[in-house]
């Protein structure tokens, strides 16, 4: 496996469309109705691990796919799980709920745990480990 996930770098990518489209289409941002510092912090390690090793593979921490086989799975239930993501901000763009919430946390972070066992990468699955609750308790709390 080389250093380098093309297809790491275009699910990350694919993912972060919507986000900037809601940054940039609403500029008041959201309101964060909930603060943990403890769980932000890990939630920003969680996630900025998981977009480098998503990308970046580090020597000795990545033992690749066990087989073509898994690599196909691993294009097809990503790219699955990214579509829905993007329908799901396209079809609740506008609406706060806890389904949109649970929606956009979850995907994503199944998104990375499930990519992590498959490429049999440890540091995104711990990354991913560290991320997904966070991201889903944020995500819950502002949302309730």
């Amino acid at each position: 496996m080389d250093w380098f996930n093309l297809y790491g770098l275009i699910f990350i990518i694919v993912i972060m469309i919507p986000n900037i489209i809601f940054a940039v289409k609403c500029k008041d941002g959201f309101e964060n109705k909930w603060s943990n510092k403890t769980v932000e912090i890990f939630e920003q390690i969680g996630r900025y691990g998981c977009f480098g090793t998503m990308i970046f593979n580090v020597p000795f921490t990545v033992f690749g796919f066990s087989s073509d086989k898994a690599f196909a799975v691993y294009l097809i239930a990503d790219s699955v799980l990214i579509i829905a993501y993007c329908l799901i901000w396209i079809i609740c763009f506008r609406r706060n709920s806890v389904f949109r919430a649970l929606a956009l946390s979850v995907i994503p972070s199944v998104v990375f745990l499930f990519s992590g066992i498959i490429s049999r990468s440890i540091l995104l699955t711990i990354a991913a480990v560290v991320f997904a609750p966070c991201h889903i308790t944020i995500s819950y709390k502002n949302a309730a």
